[in-house]
């Protein structure tokens, strides 16, 4: 079983219901490295895609998975069966969330009080 150990297979479940994969990985992959594996197969026929590596977020056991960490580290013992694929779900963050974010942050908030006597 040290094979099963070096290599997982995972599938990217979307938002849809649909799925990417599954495809073999090695435990010595960083998240970073999925998130563009994903970007490359992500289908052409769906609209509102990621573009960039931070568009996209993995979540794998209620977690959401860091870049900088491997798969091997993400490796939950009590969801992931030995020769069982792995499901991780893929967030896609819309951009335009971003612009607003600056938007009402560079907003100043009104300052009203109201005083009962």
């Amino acid at each position: 079983m040290a094979g099963s150990q070096d290599e997982l297979e995972i599938k990217f479940r979307l938002s849809d219901g649909s799925d990417i994969g599954p495809k073999s990985y090695a435990a010595a992959t960083s998240i970073a490295t999925l998130k563009e594996s994903i970007l490359a197969q992500w289908p052409k026929d769906k609209e509102h895609g990621p573009r960039t590596v931070k568009d996209v977020k993995l979540i794998s056991a209620g977690k959401i998975l860091e870049n900088s960490r491997t798969v091997g580290e993400c490796q939950s013992p009590l969801c992931d069966l030995p020769d069982g694929v792995t499901t991780m779900h893929v967030v896609v963050q819309p951009p335009s969330v971003e612009k607003d974010a600056k938007v009402t942050n560079g907003a100043k908030p009104s300052k009203c009080v109201c005083v009962i006597l």
